[in-house]
């Protein structure tokens, strides 16, 4: 029995030994990743060992809604997100990217009234601002909702022939030629092999991680911001607007009153059954709001009915971010309230309206006056936060 524990405690012995030294061998033979084309590409602006910060934000605890699903925002694919949104690899001829039409100064929209892509082609539509994408109920995407999620609108406009080119027509490369151009980056390499243990460029891949960068995008420090954190909720008036702003909150939110012909007669203007606070994003079941017009042509397009949420319309001191509207057609919030305060719907001009605009089926008229229409404005200025336009972490991350 000695001799038996001697074995035995030399096996063990051995073993112990042996999985010390393979510890050792494991710890000492292990090679610091340096990152290198990283440091090349984006110096300060991207630290690996310090990733900036996507997946822990705090909202208000008033914001309930979230479309993000199964795609859970971690830093470093938002990270990834963050370099293909501003990379302009991602065009046929490095000419532009994703964020050449949703500018960071404009809380991601474009001031013009179709963006411009490659070679000379312009986009159909005016393009929509991303500020808050991922709180809204509405999971589809496109003003024409074409997209069944953010996922699957990312890469649309990378393929589409007029935007990015990579349409696979007319003598352009495939989606396939992006996923060689961007496995031949040095620093997708490094990105890739951190966030997801390999390096391989997949549009799956592409699409879950600008898909997060974007959801990213948050603002939640307006004014409107500060009173509704004071209250209950938003039908009380908020201590730090003006008379002018709670009025036009009261307005915006309350339904109206119409009479037979479509006049309204009493109440507020209803804005808030389409746009409804505090996310301000819109209703998924609403239709087309009036506007059938092509920001590119003179048609007819009446099959826009998604909206981005009402929040950063303005800056804090007032100016437009982008014209409003798929077609870009009006310039500022007047021009919007003034589009629904008379809704002119002649027969069989637009079976898509939605009936809300239509009660009786006949177009509202809303017979706002001055004040009113200088109240709600005031209210809707409320909405414009400050840090979207500042925070770096969804800033341009590229030497350039």
């Amino acid at each position: 029995m000695k001799n038996v524990h001697n074995v035995i405690s030399t096996i063990g012995l051995f073993v112990i030994v042996a999985v010390a030294c393979s510890k050792k061998e494991s710890v000492n033979t292990q090679i610091p990743v340096s990152y290198e084309a990283i440091k090349t590409a984006f110096g300060d602006n991207i630290n690996m060992n310090n990733l900036a910060e996507y997946a822990g934000q705090t909202k208000p605890n008033y914001i309930l809604k979230d479309n993000t699903g199964g795609n859970t925002i971690t830093n470093s694919k938002a990270t990834i997100g963050r370099v293909l949104f501003y990379d302009k690899s991602l065009s046929v001829n490095n000419s532009i990217s994703c964020a050449s039409c949703h500018k960071q100064e404009f809380a991601f929209s474009d001031p013009e009234i179709v963006s411009s892509g490659i070679s000379g082609g312009i986009t159909q539509r005016h393009s929509m601002r991303l500020v808050n994408s991922r709180f809204a109920v509405e999971r589809k995407f496109f003003w024409d909702e074409r997209a069944g999620s953010l996922e699957l609108q990312t890469t649309q406009p990378i393929q589409d022939h007029a935007e990015l080119g990579f349409s696979g027509i007319n003598g352009r490369p495939g989606f396939s030629a992006l996923l060689s151009k961007l496995q031949a980056l040095a620093y997708y390499n490094e990105l890739f092999k951190f966030a997801y243990n390999d390096i391989n460029v997949t549009e799956a891949r592409i699409q879950e991680c600008l898909a997060q960068f974007i959801r990213s995008i948050q603002s939640f420090d307006s004014k409107y911001d500060v009173g509704r954190a004071m209250v209950a909720n938003d039908n009380q008036n908020f201590p730090n607007f003006t008379q002018a702003e709670n009025a036009g909150k009261n307005l915006f939110m309350a339904p109206p009153a119409f009479d037979s012909n479509s006049n309204r007669i009493g109440g507020g203007i209803g804005c808030n059954s389409c746009h409804n606070a505090p996310e301000f994003d819109i209703d998924p079941n609403t239709r087309n709001n009036g506007i059938i017009g092509q920001a590119s042509g003179n048609g007819r397009d009446l099959t826009n009915t998604r909206s981005p949420t009402l929040r950063d319309l303005t800056k804090t001191d007032r100016r437009v971010n982008n014209p409003m509207m798929h077609t870009g057609a009006i310039a500022g919030l007047r021009g919007v309230v003034n589009h629904y305060n008379s809704i002119n719907l002649g027969p069989g001009q637009n079976p898509n309206l939605d009936p809300r605009l239509a009660p009786n089926g006949i177009g509202q008229k809303l017979n706002l006056t001055e004040n009113e229409i200088t109240a709600v404005v005031a209210f809707l200025e409320t909405l414009a936060g400050t840090n979207v336009y500042t925070d770096k972490k969804w800033s341009d991350p590229f030497l350039r």
